[in-house]
């Protein structure tokens, strides 16, 4: 099966450190990848290089979406998102001030068409699209269960509640692959079990597929198709979840020496 998401040798330095070496990452359709590995491994950064944050140093990124194959290298952020790969941060970034179905109506920015004219002068076309808009952006609030908070302000939200905020806002830009950074990070375990249910459930009305950076091994373990394992920059595993809780370089490298049993 084809990807959709390739990543081909990519390396990252940052002056004489090379904080991503030659790392090779393939997504499939309707697959859920992790990406996992301790502290400082270099997960956070090949995200930003994917993305369009960094540019890799070397190596190449390819989007296979839409019919076309598209290198991602020296893109911008946007042009990427616009492209069909959207993320969430390990650090919530919403537009605190604004509502939450405002929040949600920004990431249809780059699927809309109107312009600034037609929205300052009121066109018959720039309304009908703003209320396409807002019906779109309410349904995607009630498949992540924010339906009935959609006039409170983002910043008021439980911390639960503004994971699934940022998701849905990410799938406004209808992704090819969603990229979440830590979700569970700060969840309770109640949370952590909906934000599961609620991934798998996105991966298929969507039909898109998920690449998560992640250190509850609980979720990834259970949610994962495959498991990429990172370690100083390297990947040093790659396969199952049952694979991966057996490799002997990821037990000595991050699961620890429990995770034989």
């Amino acid at each position: 099966m084809n990807p959709v998401l390739e990543v081909k040798k990519l390396s990252r330095y940052f002056g004489g450190l090379k904080a991503v070496s030659e790392v090779d990452l393939s997504i499939a359709p309707n697959e859920i990848v992790a990406l996992i590995g301790p502290n400082g491994a270099g997960k956070t950064t090949f995200f930003n290089c994917i993305t369009g944050i960094y540019e890799p140093s070397e190596g190449e990124v390819l989007l296979h979406a839409n019919g076309t194959t598209t290198s991602l290298n020296g893109k911008k952020p946007h042009a990427i998102t616009a492209l069909g790969l959207a993320r969430t941060f390990q650090n919530i970034r919403l537009f605190q001030e604004m509502t939450v179905l405002e929040n949600v109506m920004v990431g249809f920015h780059c699927r809309t068409s109107a312009g600034i004219m037609g929205a300052l002068l009121h066109t018959p076309a720039a309304l009908r699209e703003e209320q396409e808009t807002i019906d779109q952006a309410y349904g995607l609030l009630r498949s992540v269960n924010l339906h009935n908070s959609y006039a409170a302000k983002a910043r008021n939200l439980p911390y639960g509640a503004q994971r699934r905020l940022e998701i849905a806002r990410a799938l406004a830009t209808s992704p090819a692959v969603l990229l979440l950074d830590e979700p569970a990070a700060g969840m309770n375990p109640f949370e952590t079990r909906e934000l599961e249910t609620l991934v798998q459930r996105i991966r298929e009305a969507h039909k898109l597929c998920v690449l998560l950076i992640e250190h509850d091994m609980n979720i990834v373990m259970s949610m994962s198709d495959r498991i990429y394992v990172m370690e100083y920059g390297s990947c040093i595993a790659e396969g199952t979840p049952m694979e991966i809780r057996h490799n002997p370089k990821v037990i000595k490298a991050y699961l620890g020496e429990e995770s034989h049993a």
